[in-house]
């Protein structure tokens, strides 16, 4: 499955890197891509262990916003 999301408050490589990171932790994300410029964030995971909840969660407990 893939989905995007948008992401607000990323304005270095460090955000991006926070954002990533804390994605890439979630058990069943599969990929994550940042794109710094748009706060577009790319994300392929197995439905059947992540959702887009917990993906949403764990990038506002690194300080930033998801727009929904």
């Amino acid at each position: 499955m893939q989905t995007t999301l948008d992401v607000r408050g990323m304005t270095c490589a460090h955000c991006e890197s926070s954002v990533k990171g804390a994605l890439e932790e979630i058990e069943g994300v599969q990929g994550v891509e940042v794109t710094l410029d748009t706060g577009k964030v790319n994300v392929i995971y197995d439905e059947a262990i992540a959702n887009i909840e917990s993906m949403r969660e764990a990038v506002e407990e690194q300080g930033y916003d998801v727009v929904v």
